[in-house]
């Protein structure tokens, strides 16, 4: 006999189930005018037009922003950009994720010691109420180079200027091309110029900003000198050792003579404050002793200066060991922290890895293109970071999956630019370990 709509309905409830088969089992009423329809199969109208839960009445509802609310704002007007982000978090897709980005950061920036109740078992010298209020998450940023090669530059440096963040983690490139556009600008172009005819011009592209050749001579011929005197400084350092340690002198000291050598870290700073450039990050980060870490400092222009000063002058060196160190201990020496995360990659590991040293990230935004379908660290989700321990089993991460250079200026217009004297009258007296400071 052949099966008919009924039977086939029939078969399918009898072969296991599942989250395929839950229509099946929630037939249409029987006074339902399209149930009493006999024209229409059974299986097709539960299939199709089956009753469903009724949403919650405060659930969420998707709308977005009605620009007749706000067409007859003045073209200066901020309000209407802020009604446009305001109406994001429920626009849906990556939009909501926009919205929900902008209150992860309002809540990194807001969370206090106080927050959390001190309980027996807790460390007595935070049980008062005034220190723990005073006591604020430590955020971490990080970017790739082309946030810097862009004009993103200029976001990330109001963030600096102003020590609306902590710790910054960047490539070689997010290094050397700050110090580049102190020389010379980077000029727009097109993703579609040609590369043959570029590289007969002496002309770089970066998707479609040109960067001249010229660009990158002024910058060797600044940070050349910078090395030879940075290794002077080191070889100074070592023959002060030296006849110590011939004389006795240290014998007796508690901490024992110990090599010396810059870190990555502090040769970025150093770089910050030779450049003495208003218009650049490094110099905003050594002048608010905001540590800029960068573990691949050797990938682009800075390394190609160490190779070519080695064969100058072989002996310089660099301690990444003492940076790793570093960068973990601002993790674990901290009660709260967040992690804001342009792009993939080095930076996004270097800095969740950090986070893990201390079970996790409390507040995390992720800001990329990357899928997580070829198991890539850079396309990794923040659920994927909750199971290693680099984001906290607690935390409500975001990932926003879109051009950074579009999405992050707006949220940093609905974050940190909307309160920074506040910000710096409300953090003045705030740490983010004990041992730090006094409150």
């Amino acid at each position: 006999m052949a099966a008919t709509p009924e039977t086939t309905a029939d078969t399918n409830k009898q072969g296991g189930g599942g989250d395929d088969q839950i229509l099946s089992y929630q037939p249409l009423a029987e006074n339902s005018a399209v149930s009493a329809n006999p024209h229409i199969p059974s299986v097709t109208a539960s299939a199709v037009l089956g009753e469903s839960e009724s949403m919650p009445d405060d659930h969420p509802i998707c709308k977005g922003h009605d620009f007749n609310t706000t067409a007859s704002s003045s073209k200066d007007d901020p309000s209407q950009l802020d009604a446009i982000m305001q109406s994001m978090l429920n626009t849906g897709f990556q939009a909501t994720n926009v919205g929900k980005a902008v209150n992860e950061i309002h809540r990194m920036r807001k969370w206090r010691l106080s927050d959390t109740p001190w309980k027996e078992g807790d460390d007595e010298t935070l049980r008062d109420p005034n220190l723990r209020s005073k006591i604020r998450a430590r955020i971490f940023f990080a970017y790739t180079s082309n946030q810097i090669s862009c004009g993103q530059r200029e976001v990330i440096k109001f963030l600096v200027q102003h020590k609306m963040v902590d710790v910054i983690v960047t490539t070689a490139g997010g290094i050397e091309e700050d110090i580049i556009k102190c020389f010379e600008p980077t000029y727009m172009g097109d993703f579609k110029l040609p590369g043959k005819e570029l590289r007969k011009k002496g002309i770089n592209r970066i998707g479609n900003l040109l960067v001249p050749n010229k660009n990158y001579c002024k910058f060797e011929d600044w940070m050349a000198p910078l090395i030879s005197k940075m290794h002077d400084e080191q070889d100074e350092k070592w023959m002060e050792q030296a006849k110590r340690l011939v004389s006795n002198e240290g014998a007796d000291e508690e901490e024992p003579i110990k090599p010396f050598s810059y870190t990555p870290s502090e040769f970025i700073a150093r770089m910050g404050k030779e450049i003495n450039n208003e218009e650049s990050v490094l110099y905003w980060a050594y002048k608010n002793d905001i540590p800029v870490f960068c573990p691949a400092l050797t990938d682009g222009s800075v390394g190609d200066m160490i190779y070519f000063h080695s064969y100058k002058r072989p002996g310089f060196t660099l301690d990444i060991a003492r940076d790793i160190r570093r960068i973990n201990d601002l993790s674990v020496q901290s009660y709260g922290t967040g992690q804001i995360i342009i792009g993939g990659g080095l930076v996004k590991h270097h800095t969740c890895n950090a986070n893990l040293m201390r079970n996790g990230a409390d507040y995390s935004v992720y800001i990329n293109t990357g899928h997580e379908f070829d198991g890539s660290d850079g396309g990794a989700s923040p659920d994927e970071a909750i199971s290693w321990g680099k984001i906290r089993i607690t935390a409500d991460p975001v990932k926003v999956c879109a051009d950074a250079t579009i999405v992050f200026p707006l949220i940093v217009s609905q974050t940190f630019a909307k309160d920074v004297e506040e910000w710096k009258e409300s953090t003045k007296d705030c740490i983010c370990w004990l041992p730090d400071g006094t409150v």
